[in-house]
């Protein structure tokens, strides 16, 4: 094979989402994830655009894990003539296939609401790919396991490594000729309630690393006593706990620490409504894929038992008329679509309700602008007035923060050619790559959007 490799950063290459990164050798071309950019309108216009590559020579496409800004661009990827295997783990590839088939089913939705009520520009507006798209995408999916360098071709292996995060999450090690390349993923928190710790990579010579909270430290908070606090508020206010929640991991976390507090009795037996479909069909895949997460099959079942899943639409808006304090977990967890937003439009003028958010918040979204002190925020074509308290528990996130990410990176044995850091906003890029070369002294950089970069091999 020839003596280089190419490096396209197509995204999360100075913003957080769109997570794609290309590497062209002259034997296989190979994509690491196929994200959705979300956020600010430039950033989500980006989707609609061709990648600046030619789709048709991606041979494999290697998957981290399966959330939207990992995978929500393949199908896309396929219109542009995409025709290769999409590889992830076993759980990574169900999670995908859930966040696929609910993202396409609400493109369709907002597209056939915004012709119906006319708040659209566009002429018709079209959804950004349809259910049947994301089932032709699926076809093409392939699983394999953990912990195995596996042969992609002649010089080409990669090996997938548990990485915390979300059920099924890994890092890739990516060895071409020799070189090992090392993709992060998202790198999950030590001591989660669910998940066990990430492994670390032992060698890397060219290094992708995310940096979602690369200039952060997770404030240190007693998360049940907190959420014992807002609950508790909530029911002497006589009013309702609205959690916009990530389906995958955040919102079967809540579900346990809920169920956690209403057992050691911190907490009355308040009525819990989990308004989610994807984040129901995920829990699913906690009871498939056992060796993936620290649940025994007993407390699985009991955290399952002790909230209501809602169903239907129907049952959504019984939800709402139900006039007892409750709490209602309901997705997105940036507030960009999905369940919550149709509570926020009955709910979010109340002063009696409380909106928690937590998980991260990327620039641009509805929870950035609640958590930012929002009067208003926007959807469904109209402005709703923000009378509700927002509240925020940062310590639930699913992202390492800056001493996670660099203990992560401690156990390489040598001194990296080359760090990319990927995945992350520019002021934590930056204080990401100050702290770095004062830390390890590494060579670091920071890709843009369509940079193009060479690594001899």
């Amino acid at each position: 094979m020839d003596n280089f490799a190419k490096i396209n950063f197509l995204g999360a290459s100075g913003v957080v989402t769109g997570s794609k990164y290309l590497i062209e050798t002259s034997e296989l071309n190979v994509l690491i994830d196929c994200g959705m950019f979300q956020g600010i309108k430039e950033l989500r216009d980006l989707n609609w655009h061709n990648l600046p590559v030619d789709v048709t020579t991606i041979d494999v496409v290697l998957l981290t894990h399966g959330h939207l800004d990992h995978v929500g661009y393949l199908p896309r990827l396929l219109k542009q003539g995409f025709k290769g295997t999409i590889i992830g783990t076993a759980p990574t590839l169900a999670i995908a296939e859930i966040i696929l088939k609910d993202s396409a089913k609400i493109h369709e939705e907002e597209a056939e609401k915004a012709n119906k009520e006319k708040f659209t520009k566009h002429n018709p507006a079209l959804p950004f790919y349809t259910v049947k798209e994301a089932e032709d995408t699926i076809k093409l999916f392939k699983a394999e396991v953990d912990d195995k360098w596996l042969q992609l071709s002649e010089h080409i292996s990669y090996r997938f490594n548990y990485n915390g995060h979300i059920i099924g999450a890994t890092f890739i090690e990516l060895d071409i000729n020799g070189k090992c390349f090392v993709f992060s993923g998202d790198i999950g928190r030590t001591d989660d309630y669910l998940l066990a710790d990430p492994k670390t990579p032992e060698w890397a010579d060219i290094l992708f690393v995310e940096s979602t909270y690369g200039n952060k430290l997770h404030p240190i908070e007693d998360i049940e006593a907190t959420l014992s606090k807002i609950i508790k508020e909530t029911i002497y206010n006589k009013g309702n706990l609205i959690i916009p929640s990530f389906a995958v991991e955040r919102l079967q976390t809540l579900i346990y620490v809920l169920w956690q507090l209403y057992k050691k009795h911190k907490i009355p037996n308040i009525p819990i409504f989990v308004d989610s479909p994807m984040g129901t069909n995920v829990l699913e895949v906690f009871k498939r894929f056992p060796k993936w997460h620290k649940l025994s099959l007993k407390d699985y079942t009991a955290m399952c038992n002790h909230v209501t899943i809602v169903q239907s639409y129907r049952e959504t808006w019984s939800t709402i008329s139900d006039r007892r304090s409750k709490i209602i977990i309901a997705g997105s967890g940036m507030v960009t679509g999905g369940r919550v937003l149709t509570y926020l439009e009955q709910l979010i003028d109340e002063p009696s309700t409380t909106v928690l958010l937590v998980g991260y918040q990327a620039e641009g979204t509805r929870g950035r602008q609640l958590l930012d002190g929002a009067h208003e925020i926007r959807f469904f074509g109209k402005f709703y007035p923000v009378n509700a308290t927002i509240k925020s528990i940062e310590s639930l996130s699913a992202h390492a923060d800056q001493k996670g990410l660099l203990n992560w990176m401690q156990t390489i044995k040598n001194i990296p050619e080359k760090v990319y850091l990927v995945h992350g906003e520019p002021t934590a890029l930056d204080a990401f790559r100050v702290k770095i070369k004062d830390t390890y002294n590494w060579n670091v950089s920071i890709p843009k959007f369509a940079d193009v970069d060479k690594v001899i091999l």
